[in-house]
């Protein structure tokens, strides 16, 4: 049987080697940086110190398909088809959701800074707990019986897209020892094809875990990183009422939001 000094020693030490790979992976690519080699600005699929990294992303080429055959078939989405409720995540149930209430609003841009239009934009969370509504989550945190955690909005015709939610709290996720994912909002966004389909995180300024955390380091470059953050907007911020956040997502071009595989649910 181990003391409650050794198992510290365990926690620790698993947590500093995680932090070391990450920390020579990012001095790695400085250097390359510096060599002249292009900017990454995309998630790294085979990431060490995201253990599961190796078993999630595809180790064949991808078939190829006909795009002007995916186009008879792209997305059509209107106002009409989602509800305006849909998208205060708040007001889903008959009760009021524990937690810090929160407004998420920001534009959807091509890579050309131009609006996107017409845009699903849909949003999954855990809740202010850390925990989500699903089987397969089994963190002994409390579940919210007034908080599914889920909610989709249509952008208008300058882009924007405006939520109304708690904020989410951090979770283990069993990647090593003592590990716990920052806090963060997951986005899924169509674009204007099935093709340009894109799932992404949006997380919150100042997060002590994301020196700690493999998922979000995956992303080599620090700008990259940058763009999955909001930004604290006091103008937004309703008083009294709700904390304001700004995240623009950019879904093609140099300045393109970082995307997720699909069925990635950390």
């Amino acid at each position: 049987m181990m003391n409650a000094s050794t198992k510290d020693d365990m926690t620790v030490s698993d947590q500093q080697q995680i932090s070391s790979e990450i920390s020579s992976r990012q001095e790695q690519y400085e250097m390359d940086r510096a060599g002249g080699a292009q900017v990454h600005n995309r998630t790294t699929l085979n990431y060490p110190p995201y253990r599961s990294s190796l078993l999630r992303y595809p180790t064949k080429d991808l078939h190829h398909a006909d795009p002007e055959s995916i186009e008879l078939l792209s997305p059509a989405f209107g106002h009409n088809d989602v509800a305006e409720i849909e998208s205060d995540l708040t007001l889903q149930h008959t009760g009021e959701p524990v937690g810090e209430r929160i407004v998420v609003s920001g534009r959807v841009l091509d890579g050309d800074g131009r609006p996107v239009r017409n845009q699903l934009v849909e949003v999954w969370q855990a809740n202010a707990a850390g925990r989500y509504i699903h089987k397969r989550d089994q963190h002994p945190a409390p579940i919210d019986p007034n908080f599914t955690g889920t909610g989709r909005t249509i952008t208008d015709d300058n882009g924007d897209y405006r939520f109304v939610t708690i904020k989410p709290g951090a979770y283990p996720w069993k990647n090593h020892t003592n590990a716990w994912r920052p806090a963060h909002i997951h986005f899924s966004l169509f674009g204007n094809a099935f093709t340009q389909r894109i799932i992404t995180q949006m997380y919150f300024p100042g997060d002590p875990l994301f020196p700690l955390d493999p998922i979000y380091n995956s992303i080599i470059d620090h700008d990259a990183r940058d763009r999955l953050v909001a930004n604290y907007d006091h103008d937004l911020t309703s008083p009294e009422w709700a904390l304001g956040y700004r995240w623009d997502i950019v879904l093609t071009g140099p300045q393109q939001t970082w995307f997720e595989a699909e069925g990635d649910d950390e």
